[in-house]
């Protein structure tokens, strides 16, 4: 051992000065040398520690304004990554998917929640997998379970009604957070999972008898325990916001993801929930598929979820058997459908109260005004989608809120190949060159940051960062450059992997705030001064900053509507 000591440490030397040259040889030799951009602010992490401690409060904007529309940034150890808003750049990594991926690291962090399902894959192996799950989302499936959005927004209505009619002088204090994520919770369980299993369905005898899966988190009382289901989201949503410094290691070293975490224990039993829940509906996917036939509709004693609907898909005569999804395949999309779905649409809703909730005084009570104003003039409580399309200024609101306040603020592509990028804007470099191309090495990382797109100063005019719904009556002509697959925005991306459900999420969406916006006025509990944001390095989630201990939330008064 004695012996080995000096060699272990010779080696160790020998590869920080090979790393130390690798990492001086690429910055000296990298063609974005003289892009402007921030300084780096940390010897390890660069500028990425400032980039995902940011909060949404404007640093990506800030760096438009100082540094222009693509700028160098330093990632781990100083190497540099391209920052930009150039749409005729940004359109060129989202649409040329050979060259430009996620990068293994974030693939692989993402994949321990959501498993090898669509968001993860790339390349042939998520064409196949998009080939198959676009029928599932198409305009009259959404339709049809536009009933299930309703529903649960009227039960979460009548919940807080109750509240309020229990409260002192009509005013209840509520932490919406919560109850919207269970609203969403039971959407997507009831739409994305089958709900011939998930609501009092009896079972054949060949299934796990210890299964509990029913999907009402909104029904559930105070205290009790929750079911299988539930206690699987609460770990994967654990291990997404208890994000730390060796999580970040192991995303980027694979030789230290052998090493166990505190929470891995009930991440791993989450995981496994998830994988028996996807066998069990795919097993009744499969049987009703024998029952019924494989018929791709929506009609009447066809299970109308998005699983089901997946798995009719899959067995189509149209689609050749070596095309079709395997059964492991089909069974990865269920986290992806229960835990995407649910995490990122409460997080529109939170959005949309937090903004207009600010005080009596504030512009954004006007626009809740108005809106409710509209949605008061639909004369039903159960609106279809098409009647909740027609709502001109909801589709305002609903537009500004996801514009302003993005729930993914950046997405980051790695490339796989040498490639020159051309720029809609050109770049005065450092040297004062003007540059309308980019030249891109492979390995080279690219940051798109969205939330600083949505709110370019440049497209959006000089109330970018306000909110202000009306702009989408007569939308900035710029705007239409944004390669985003919905809204002129780039909120769902866009290219080959645009969200694929963002016709579920707007009409989940709009369907809670009819509800809600038609029965309640809000306001916010605490000073705006006191409201901050905690999340992973991506997604943020509102917390008062003088009660960080309680984890996220957002307490509003809510009082009812006067008729």
């Amino acid at each position: 051992m004695p012996r080995l000591l000096p060699s272990l440490l010779g080696g160790a030397g020998a590869y920080t000065i090979y790393w130390i040259l690798r990492v001086l040889y690429r910055e000296y030799t990298s063609p974005w040398r003289h892009l402007p951009g921030p300084p780096s602010t940390h010897w390890f992490f660069g500028n990425l520690k400032e980039f995902t401690d940011d909060q949404n409060s404007g640093l990506q904007e800030r760096w438009l304004q100082q540094y222009g529309r693509t700028s160098k940034i330093h990632r781990l150890f100083g190497w540099a990554g391209l920052h930009t808003v150039d749409t005729k750049a940004i359109h060129h990594f989202l649409m040329n998917t050979h060259i430009y991926q996620k990068p293994e690291a974030s693939r692989y962090g993402l994949g321990l929640v959501v498993g090898p399902g669509i968001l993860v894959v790339e390349g042939d192996e998520h064409k196949q997998q998009r080939k198959i799950m676009n029928p599932a989302f198409g305009v009259p499936q959404v339709r049809a379970l536009t009933e299930i959005f309703v529903d649960k927004s009227i039960q979460l209505r009548d919940i807080w009604a109750a509240q309020v009619a229990k409260s002192d002088g009509g005013v209840a204090r509520i932490e919406v957070l919560s109850w919207l994520n269970k609203t969403t919770l039971d959407i997507i369980g009831l739409a994305g999972a089958s709900d011939q299993i998930l609501v009092n369905v009896p079972r054949s005898t060949d299934m796990d008898p210890g299964f509990n899966y029913k999907v009402d988190a909104l029904g559930s009382e105070d205290g009790a325990t929750p079911n299988e289901l539930t206690q699987a989201f609460d770990a994967l949503f654990a291990r997404e916001s208890s994000f730390s410094f060796m999580s970040f290691l192991q995303m980027r070293y694979p030789i230290l993801r052998n090493i166990p975490l505190k929470q891995d224990q009930a991440f791993v039993d989450a995981q496994a929930t998830m994988k028996r829940i996807g066998r069990e509906l795919l097993a009744e996917s499969k049987r009703e598929i024998a029952q019924n036939g494989a018929f791709e509709g929506t009609g009447t004693g066809r299970a109308r979820d998005l699983f089901s609907l997946l798995v009719r898909a899959n067995t189509s005569k149209d689609v050749p058997e070596n095309q079709r999804l395997s059964d492991e395949d089909v069974i990865a999309q269920v986290p992806t459908f229960l835990v995407a779905g649910h995490g990122e649409n409460s997080l529109h809703l939170v959005r949309f109260e937090l903004k207009h909730s600010r005080g009596r005084d504030d512009k954004n009570q006007a626009a809740q005004t108005r809106l409710r104003e509209e949605l008061l003039g639909v004369s039903t409580d159960r609106p279809t989608m098409d009647e909740l399309n027609a709502l001109p200024y909801l589709d305002c609101v609903v537009r500004e809120t996801l514009r302003v306040h993005a729930p993914v603020t950046a997405t980051g592509r790695i490339a796989l190949q040498d490639d020159v990028v051309p720029l809609a804007t050109p770049v005065t470099d450092t040297k004062g060159r003007v540059i309308d191309t980019l030249r891109i090495r492979k390995g080279e990382g690219i940051i798109i940051p969205i939330i600083a797109l949505n709110r370019d100063f440049e497209i959006w005019g000089p109330d970018a960062m306000q909110f202000v719904p009306e702009r989408w009556e007569a939308p900035p002509p710029g705007a239409s450059a944004i390669p985003g697959v919905w809204g002129h925005m780039l909120t769902f991306l866009g290219g080959p992997r645009g969200c694929i459900g963002f016709r579920f999420s707007l009409t989940e969406t709009k369907a809670i705030l009819f509800a809600l916006v038609r029965a309640f006025e809000f306001e916010l509990a605490v000073p705006i001064t006191e409201m901050g944001n905690k999340g992973n390095a991506i997604v943020q989630r509102p917390i008062v900053l003088t009660d960080k201990a309680a984890g996220n939330q957002l307490p509003l008064l809510v009082k009812a509507v006067v008729s």
